[in-house]
């Protein structure tokens, strides 16, 4: 129906409504009025013509009565309200006398007719057009503003196959209500209750300003229930149009971290990059591709694709020509390998830029177990070629990505990553160039993160293996990681090791449990199973030494290190001699040398074999 078809037919439908309203309130009073005589005919005419105007003015015709709310019912009570006004005026004027009676009577019909058409539309819409079809029954979990939004949308919209049937709030004064019809159940202790009573198919979160830890405990007492659950969209991802409403997502593993993540200081990082040469090694890795993509943000002048895999080179760069085309960025891809120290001078004096993000390495611990020699290479000798060339060219900051496995290790993964660290701490006392180290835990959704494992198991029907009952890790995501490895680079002075403040530990446990119910099937379908601690790995996993550890944070939730012992003389000595060293005695010799302990095995080893 076109907008002026419409308009008609809601003209002759609204002066019928206005017309029996009149003639049933003369009714309803008993009023003398002979409805034959012009005064009343005028009176009639003047009543239906300014209630068209001021549906008009207010745009009555207009609404989309499938949406009408207490908005629309104002916008009724004014056309009506001012329409009986002047009735009165013209009563007055022609008949020098005003009606008191018969126009507050007509008044009310009028309201209760027009009200009434508008409003029988919605509910036949809600109760009989939406509704049609088999919905799933839903519980909201939030009763304020969001939820209610949610609740609206899911109640009008033919698109979608959910009914909500219960609201759950914490909110006392809430309980017992009804909000748009839908009944506050209870609190948050009560889902369990409510998906149980109320035949319950679906749960979906609708809080958006909710934290981590609060988001973690509703997600548990969801878990005890076999109702699938569900998470309202981000609120900017809502106002900006990107996601509808009833756009609902699942609850992901990140979401269950229990920490908030880090926020940038936009000021001090785009004076640091923006219209700067940018270099990342081991550009194609999971943190290494999301510093390119968080650095292409802050428009540098070039930004400079260093890794050893040509494919997963390639596909980085085409993402962020995809995403970031519109931007002054020049971006150039570089095959190179840290380990050769030649290609690494020339590629820095070929561009020789301002920044390098180290994050280039091997961090697999059981593969490094079984090739330390490998770990060698490309941690502690790719690390101490890029950062002698940096610092030959003058880099202004050169910021590694270390582990929280380089504390105490117990692995050589660890302990390459420690030597590593030294590495740069000792460059940074002799040179130009702002050395810092990036320290934190697991990255989720990395290809060396258990999460795909677990993914991979639970599609196949399980079991999940786990190490050990005890084993607990610190989690962050991709993006925190890479935030904060910019945010360290921006408040470098030289020498530091950065930490992030990682919250509370997770137990692995606990992480297959939750991917397993996030999942939609039940521990007791999938399993879990016990495997064993691998080599090399430790039960529990620290970011700072106790003599390493300062108090007082530099950024919020980030803290530093003080710089310990350094041995690079000793380091030297095990790139000069590792290749002669059988696996064992090299992975204790990293270790010792990695927890301060040295140990002189390589000199009489190079004495023998010469």
């Amino acid at each position: 129906m076109t907008y002026r078809q419409r308009l008609s037919l809601f003209i002759v439908v609204d002066s019928f409504i206005v017309l029996t309203a009149i003639f049933f309130g003369r009714f309803l009073v008993n009023a003398s009025l002979d409805v034959i005589q012009l005064p009343v005919i005028i009176i009639c005419f003047a009543i239906i013509l300014s209630h068209h105007i001021f549906s008009l003015i207010f745009k009555v015709y207009k609404k989309a009565w499938e949406y009408a709310s207490i908005g629309e019912l104002i916008i009724i009570f004014k056309v009506v309200t001012l329409t009986i006004f002047v009735a009165a005026v013209v009563q007055k004027t022609m008949m020098n006398e005003i009606y008191f009676r018969l126009l507050f009577v007509t008044w009310l019909l009028h309201m209760l007719f027009i009200g009434g058409s508008r409003f029988c539309w919605r509910i036949y819409l809600d109760n009989y057009v939406n509704r049609k079809g088999y919905k799933k029954r839903t519980l909201i979990i939030g009763a304020g503003s969001a939820g209610t939004m949610v609740a609206r949308q899911l109640l009008k919209s033919n698109d979608t196959d959910l009914l909500p049937v219960a609201f759950i709030d914490d909110d006392n004064k809430k309980h017992s209500l009804d909000i748009l019809g839908i009944p506050v159940f209870g609190g948050i202790n009560r889902i369990a209750n409510a998906v149980s009573e109320l035949n319950i198919d679906h749960i979906v979160i609708a809080i958006p300003s909710l934290s981590k830890r609060k988001l973690n405990a509703i997600f548990l007492e969801c878990a005890k229930t076999k109702a699938k659950t569900q998470i309202l969209p981000l609120l900017e991802d809502l106002v900006t149009g990107k996601i509808a409403v009833n756009e609902f997502r699942d609850v992901r593993v990140e979401d269950l971290l229990g920490r908030e993540p880090i926020e940038l200081d936009i000021e001090i990082i785009s004076e640091y990059i923006t219209n700067k040469v940018v270099m990342v090694t081991g550009a194609g890795g999971s943190i290494g591709s999301e510093i390119c993509r968080q650095i292409s943000q802050f428009n540098p002048q070039k930004l400079i694709l260093l890794g050893h895999g040509e494919n997963s080179i390639y596909s980085i760069q085409l993402e962020l020509n995809e995403n970031f085309g519109h931007l002054p960025i020049e971006i150039i891809t570089e095959i190179a390998d840290t380990q050769d120290a030649n290609k690494m001078m020339f590629v820095m004096n070929k561009y020789k830029p301002d920044v390098v993000y180290h994050a280039a390495a091997h961090k697999h611990v059981p593969l490094m177990e079984r090739n330390p020699d490998e770990a060698v290479k490309n941690n502690i000798i790719g690390t101490r070629n890029v950062a002698e060339a940096a610092s030959w060219h003058g880099v202004k900051t050169f910021v590694m990505i270390s582990t929280d496995k380089a504390v105490n290790p117990t692995s050589v993964m660890g302990a390459s990553k420690r030597l590593a660290e030294m590495i740069i701490q000792n460059m940074n006392g002799k040179s130009q160039t702002k050395f810092v180290a990036v320290r934190f835990g697991n990255v989720l959704g990395s290809r060396g993160s258990v999460i795909p494992l677990f993914k991979k198991q639970i599609e196949k029907g399980g079991p999940v293996t786990v190490t050990h009952k005890d084993m607990v890790r610190y989690f962050m995501t991709i993006p925190e990681a890479s935030r904060l490895v910019i945010q360290a680079g921006a408040l470098a002075e030289g020498g530091e090791i950065f930490v992030l403040d990682m919250g509370e530990p997770v137990k692995i446990i606990d992480l297959a449990t939750n991917l397993i119910k996030l999942s939609g099937h039940s521990v007791d379908d999938i399993g879990i199973e016990f495997t064993g601690i691998r080599p090399g790995e430790k039960l529990y996993e620290e970011l700072l030494k106790d003599e390493e550890v300062i108090e007082k944070q530099v950024y919020p939730n980030i803290y530093i290190g003080r710089v310990g012992r350094l041995y690079p003389e000793e380091i030297e000595d095990i790139i000069e001699t590792y290749q002669i060293l059988d696996n064992e005695m090299l992975r204790e010799t990293l270790i010792s040398l990695a927890n301060g302990k040295v140990r002189v095995l390589t000199k009489p080893i190079m004495q023998a074999s010469g």
